[in-house]
């Protein structure tokens, strides 16, 4: 059977991370946990949980991944976020692929929890993720704060799990806000740099299309009132990034 590290990176995650930690208890072989200098309890509930604990400082969310790989003992490695947990489903699956890996990577479904709600459309499921890989064929990549794993040329064979990451996402709409705000400020600035823009009319329309996409065509509105809730702020978050992009010009 083939060993498995499982690699977390945390900030301030007391309320998630012991759940994260206890779903895969069944299939880590290795736990490393990278941390900006938590000024919560996470530190302390992670050496309950008997995992290594390393603090490194942020330098931004493909960054403090990548360094998290070079931590992991085992090359094989499952990397997951302080606010996700594994279904009993995708652990059986994690378990029979480690007993056989054909593969040089593994996409799961990731469900998302919502102020209590799970969320099924909104353009936020089956939201595939690739999160198990061999760490030598490929590496984080994307811009910030949007991560994506990257498989080398020549090594992307892959297949997709059954089961999801279970992912709590917001406890009240104020967290989601503010996670807004947060990730706004680095994407506008990371489109500064690359010398994207926006025009007037791209400011004010793109969120009207991204709304109309998620509730209307991406059925959000099946979600009830909290997929009202997602698609709105979803839109208000496309219309923030353009505004602060234009600011940022200015």
């Amino acid at each position: 059977m083939i060993p498995l590290s499982v690699v977390i990176i945390t900030f301030n995650e007391e309320k998630n991370i012991a759940r994260c930690l206890d779903s895969i208890q069944e299939i880590a072989d290795d736990v490393v946990v990278v941390d900006s200098f938590s000024t919560d309890k996470t530190q302390e509930i992670c050496k309950t949980k008997g995992v290594r604990f390393i603090q490194h400082s942020f330098e931004g969310h493909i960054e403090q991944k990548n360094y998290a790989i070079t931590q992991a003992k085992f090359p094989h490695v499952l990397s997951l976020d302080a606010d996700e947990a594994l279904d009993e489903v995708l652990k059986r699956s994690i378990l029979e692929i480690k007993k056989n890996w054909k593969y040089e990577g593994y996409y799961m479904n990731r469900l998302t929890n919502y102020c209590g709600k799970w969320i099924y459309h909104c353009g936020w499921y089956p939201d595939s993720k690739l999160r198990l890989w061999d760490s030598r064929k490929g590496a984080w990549g994307g811009v910030n704060p949007h991560d994506k794993y990257r498989m080398l040329e020549g090594d992307k064979t892959t297949a997709s799990l059954k089961g999801n990451i279970l992912h709590y996402s917001y406890y009240t709409i104020e967290d989601h806000y503010k996670q807004v705000n947060y990730f706004t400020d680095i994407l506008a600035k990371a489109q500064f740099k690359e010398g994207k823009k926006a025009s007037l009319l791209k400011c004010w329309m793109s969120p009207v299309v991204k709304f109309m996409r998620d509730y209307i065509f991406k059925l959000g509105f099946l979600d009830g009132s909290a997929g009202f809730t997602v698609c709105r702020i979803s839109a208000y978050a496309t219309f923030l990034k353009y505004k602060k992009l234009r600011n940022l010009y200015k």
